[in-house]
């Protein structure tokens, strides 16, 4: 063996060990992604909460469900509650009827989410805004919960119902906002109650409620025990795992391979190895690579083509998603504004520098959090928001 082939060696060895070295003792960042999936114990992962289950519902067998609503209500046949808790709960028209028979006869179904996107049962939903001074609140109406108020320190904008059927709705709770002085400058109803046939649904605007960094945080969890408290005691509770933002879909070898840490390295360790090989080996037995035309620049053509097949498609959500995108790039180039949080403080600074009315700031940002949360949208969403964004750039 060489000697210069045993000083690479122990170089790749040294800088193996100093690699593993650095990963096993680096400060991992917080995984703040909502997933609210029961196998995940990141903040927003409701690990915590499918465990407190069995507590909460001594006398109740907990199912898990990896099926659409409507596939599971239709072969299935259960009784007891069906339980929902992610950030948008996007159920479709024929899952709903099946949802409504299934509570029509008994059956009770709680919805913790920010969308319901329901609107053949008269339900609709807005944003508080949470201004610099103030802060949130929650609180339950039942004088058994002595109607105590709840907080939370991470920033959010709670959401209450701007639409319900009053007929066949009982609120059970609020939230709101409260200033430094104390007083309340906003507040709806979060927590309500829609009585169908012989059953209810149950919808809450604030999943959060329900994640582990909420529920670890005393005396949250009792908050969320008093939610689940108005179900009684079913004899079946079943957990959606089917709606769910953090769902696990592996849609390649790749992806696959990188989901996985070990075989992530593995891979990674294999690179690293076969880029030395080329480095060290390839320099002697590489031929003259020959001259080549560089193809011309497609980008233009290529866009308009990818552009035109999305629209084709129909795929509005996708093209707005990327619209939204390339606007925030040009908000933060262009004026040198952090986007992380559109609240109401970005929309002020931008509005002073931008020269632009902070109204129609705040009419952009709410049609841009609106597209966000659904599942799909319409043509007519994408070419308000293209208007919209047009306006702005050239106002």
């Amino acid at each position: 063996m060489h000697k210069s082939l045993r000083i690479y060696i122990v170089v790749f060895i040294l800088l193996l060990v100093a690699l593993f070295y650095y990963e096993k003792n680096k400060t991992r960042p917080v995984n703040w992604f909502p997933s609210y999936v029961k196998n995940h114990s990141i903040p927003y992962g409701t690990y915590v909460l499918y465990h407190a289950l069995p507590g909460l519902f001594p006398k109740t067998e907990i199912h898990d469900v990896n099926l659409s609503p409507y596939v599971f209500l239709k072969e299935k046949k259960p009784e007891g509650c069906y339980l929902f808790i992610d950030k948008s709960v996007n159920i479709d028209r024929e899952s709903l009827k099946q949802l409504m028979t299934f509570v029509s006869k008994g059956n009770s179904v709680f919805i913790a989410s920010h969308d319901f996107a329901l609107d053949s049962l008269g339900i609709e939903t807005k944003i508080l805004h949470q201004g610099a001074d103030e802060s949130p609140f929650f609180k339950l109406y039942s004088p058994g919960f002595n109607r105590r108020e709840y907080t939370f320190d991470r920033p959010v904008n709670p959401r209450i119902f701007s639409k319900i059927d009053t007929a066949k709705v009982v609120v059970l709770g609020q939230a709101g906002l409260v200033n430094e002085g104390g007083e309340r400058t906003a507040s709806g109803a979060n927590f309500i109650r829609y009585n169908h046939g012989k059953g209810a649904f149950y919808f809450h605007s604030f999943p959060e409620a329900f994640t582990n960094y909420q529920i670890l945080k005393s005396p949250n969890e009792k908050y969320a025990a008093a939610l689940l408290s108005y179900l009684g005691n079913p004899e079946n509770l079943y957990w959606d795992r089917y709606l769910k933002t953090g769902k696990i879909r592996i849609t390649s070898p790749m992806q696959f391979i990188l989901k996985n840490k070990s075989l992530k390295w593995a891979y990674y360790l294999l690179l690293i190895g076969v880029i030395i090989f080329i480095f060290f080996e390839g320099k002697r037995k590489q031929r003259s690579i020959p001259i080549i035309k560089p193809l011309q620049n497609q980008t233009l053509a290529f866009t308009r083509t990818i552009a035109n097949m999305f629209f084709e498609k129909q795929e509005h959500k996708n093209i707005a998603e990327q619209e939204i995108r390339y606007f925030l790039e040009y908000i933060r180039s262009h004026y040198h504004l952090q986007t992380t949080e559109l609240n109401s403080k970005f929309q002020e600074n931008l509005s002073a520098r931008s020269g632009k009315s902070l109204e129609s700031i705040s009419k952009l940002v709410r049609h841009m959090e609106n597209i966000h949360i659904k599942n799909t949208i319409s043509e007519a969403d994408l070419v308000k928001l293209n208007k919209m964004i047009e306006a702005f750039k050239n106002q």
